[in-house]
């Protein structure tokens, strides 16, 4: 089994190559794989100006604005357009469909999943109260507003607001018990596909 604790503020920031914007790579599964060979990926990125998103053919992403006002995505082939402007509404579409992001109104952060369709699929969820989370193979928690203890098995934890942890190779379930009656907490479980 593998955890892996990290602090949003302390991921290495990689810049886009349009210069739209930088990533914070939470992980990438399996280590050190390349963009086109990862199974899955979780990133925060922060958006800073309008752009297309880079394609990624076989790949299903879910997004989740963290903070700022938002961005307006339009899909190129005029099938879907979707403003994410609500903070903690995650939204799913397809890696390769060829996306335009217009910012609404100034930057943005928001948190990332990426999973390839023949190898898993991701469970995204918002946590805002005490809950018993789930069994996973692999997955994520990252407290987004106020401190969040954990605990699985014997291995307790206390999350602050951009601290969080990652874990692979062994089912997981958790208890979360926020401290704060406005916590709230970003859940991604990955399942086998």
């Amino acid at each position: 089994m593998a955890v892996t604790r990290f602090d949003v503020d302390q991921l290495p920031a990689m810049p886009w190559k349009n210069g739209g914007g930088v990533t914070r790579e939470i992980t990438c599964q399996p280590p050190g794989a390349p963009l086109d060979g990862f199974d899955w990926r979780l990133s925060i990125a922060h958006i800073a100006s309008d752009g297309p998103f880079s394609a990624f053919p076989g790949i299903d992403r879910v997004i989740t604005l963290l903070q700022g006002a938002g961005v307006h995505l339009q899909c190129g082939s005029a099938r879907w357009n979707h403003r994410l402007d609500q903070v903690l509404q995650p939204f799913a579409f397809a890696g390769e469909d060829a996306i335009h992001a217009r910012l609404i109104d100034g930057d943005c952060h928001d948190f990332n999943v990426m999973t390839r369709r023949s190898a898993c699929r991701a469970e995204v969820q918002v946590l805002r109260g005490a809950t018993e989370l789930s069994g996973a193979p692999a997955g994520m928690l990252l407290a987004t507003h106020g401190e969040w203890r954990l605990h699985s098995g014997d291995a307790p934890a206390v999350l602050s607001p951009h601290q969080g942890l990652w874990w692979t190779a062994q089912e997981l379930r958790w208890t979360l018990t926020p401290t704060d009656p406005a916590a709230a907490l970003l859940a991604v479980l990955i399942h086998p596909a």
